[in-house]
């Protein structure tokens, strides 16, 4: 049967058979894997939640059963595709399933992260964080140069900051424990306590996330 067939490519694809370019594509990029535990217990969880049973939700989402089992038992490498339909199945955000609980000062390093490579093209998606609900965020981008600190006072209570280093060299996050950054590391701090921003070299740009409660 037709559907069975794209069922079963979905296995190849996401299990660990076969998984052409899109393995392929994410290989060359060498980008972080899956959290497959926190997945796996973010599937039980919302589908249980739901009340539907394995196989309702894996044929509300067009993948193969097998797959879905795979996943809520925390293995296989699930592509982009078969989670963005397992969250709309679900009816729960992308980043829901994916991420696990942050740490209070959260860092990513350039070529680590949580990435999900495309089943049929070059492309990866690394997810650095995640919006919480009832939170808004203000986007900036920050030229600085060496010499005197940026340094802010706390911000409302709850703030949280995100910052991606462009080009350049800085020392970013909380004065008291900064931490040096290098084109394309990632950091998140809590906004409301005293924080930093020192360039350690000449044109020197980062993107900034101040995210509101």
């Amino acid at each position: 049967m037709e559907t069975g067939d794209r069922k079963d490519a979905g296995d190849d694809a996401d299990g660990n058979g076969g998984t052409g370019g899109a393995r392929g594509a994410g290989a060359s990029r060498q980008p972080g894997r899956a959290p497959l535990a926190a997945i796996a217990e973010s599937l039980q969880r919302e589908r249980r939640r739901a009340g539907l049973s394995l196989a309702e939700v894996a044929r509300r989402a067009g993948i193969a059963k097998s797959t879905l089992s795979q996943l809520e038992s925390g293995t296989g490498n699930p592509s982009v595709e078969t989670l963005w339909a397992l969250s709309v199945t679900l009816n729960v955000s992308f980043a829901q399933l994916v991420d696990p609980p942050r740490p209070r000062v959260r860092v990513v390093r350039a070529g680590e992260g949580v990435a999900f490579a495309a089943e049929h093209a070059d492309y990866v998606a690394t997810l650095l964080a995640s919006s919480p609900p009832h939170a808004r965020r203000d986007i900036f981008l920050v030229s600085a140069e060496p010499g005197a600190a940026r340094e802010s006072d706390p911000h409302e209570p709850g703030a949280i900051e995100h910052v991606v280093l462009s080009t350049g060299r800085a020392l970013v996050g909380l004065t008291d424990d900064p931490v040096e950054l290098r084109p394309g590391d990632y950091i998140a701090y809590p906004g409301d306590e005293p924080h930093v921003f020192r360039a350690l070299e000449p044109g020197t740009f980062a993107v900034l996330v101040q995210e509101h409660h």
